[in-house]
C-alpha cells in the first residue's frame, strides 16, 4: 500500500508541475511553435508533445543545467525538425478533390451507347435518320438542315419530330431485349 500512495503522491507532483509548466511558458512555447511551423493546429500538438515529455522527465527539468524555458523551447524546436524532416521524407500530401459531380464513367459505356445509338439510328428511315444527322450529330440548325438537305423547314421540324419519337421507340425496345 505505500509503493502505492508514493506512487501516486508522484503522479499527482508530475501533473502539477505539468500544469505549471504550461502556465508559465505554455504562452512562449506555442508563440515559438507557431512562428517556426506557421500553423496553429500544428503547433499546439507540438507543444502537447513537449510537455508529455516533460512529464515523462521530470527530472530533466530540475537537474540544473540551464533554465526551465530553454529546455522547453529546445524540445520544441527538435519536435518541429522531426516533424519538418518527417513530412519531407514522405510523398508530398494532396487535397481530396470535393466531389463536384458524378464519377466519369469507363470508356466501355460509351462505346456500348455509341453501339445502341447506331443501331437504333439504323433502325429509322432514311429521311428521319438524315434530318437527326444534321441537326445533333452536325449541330446545324433548322434553316441549316433544310438548306443542306434542300427540304422547307417545317419538313424538317416534322421529320425530326417524328424521327426522334421512332428513335425513342427503337430505345425501348433494345432495353427490352436487354432486360
Amino acid at each position: 500500500m505505500a509503493g502505492f500512495r508514493a506512487r501516486h503522491r508522484r503522479a499527482v507532483a508530475d501533473e502539477a508541475l505539468v500544469r505549471a509548466l504550461f502556465e508559465e511558458h505554455g504562452r512562449a512555447m506555442l508563440a515559438y511553435a507557431t512562428r517556426l511551423l506557421g500553423d496553429r493546429a500544428a503547433a499546439e500538438d507540438v507543444v502537447q508533445e513537449a510537455l508529455v515529455r516533460a512529464w515523462r522527465s521530470p527530472d530533466s527539468l530540475v537537474n540544473g543545467r540551464g533554465s526551465v524555458r530553454g529546455w522547453l523551447l529546445t524540445v520544441v524546436r527538435n519536435l518541429v525538425i522531426d516533424r519538418v524532416r518527417a513530412k519531407e521524407a514522405r510523398p508530398q500530401e494532396v487535397a481530396e478533390a470535393a466531389s463536384g459531380g458524378p464519377v466519369e464513367r469507363d470508356h466501355a459505356d460509351q462505346v456500348v451507347d455509341s453501339m445502341v445509338v447506331l443501331a437504333a439510328l439504323d433502325g429509322l428511315s432514311p429521311e428521319h435518320r438524315e434530318v437527326l444527322e444534321q441537326m445533333y450529330l452536325r449541330g446545324r440548325s433548322v434553316a441549316e438542315a433544310a438548306e443542306r438537305l434542300g427540304i422547307p423547314p417545317g419538313t424538317v421540324k416534322s421529320r425530326s419530330y417524328y424521327g426522334l419519337r421512332a428513335l425513342r421507340e427503337e430505345f425501348r425496345r433494345a432495353e427490352g431485349v436487354a432486360g
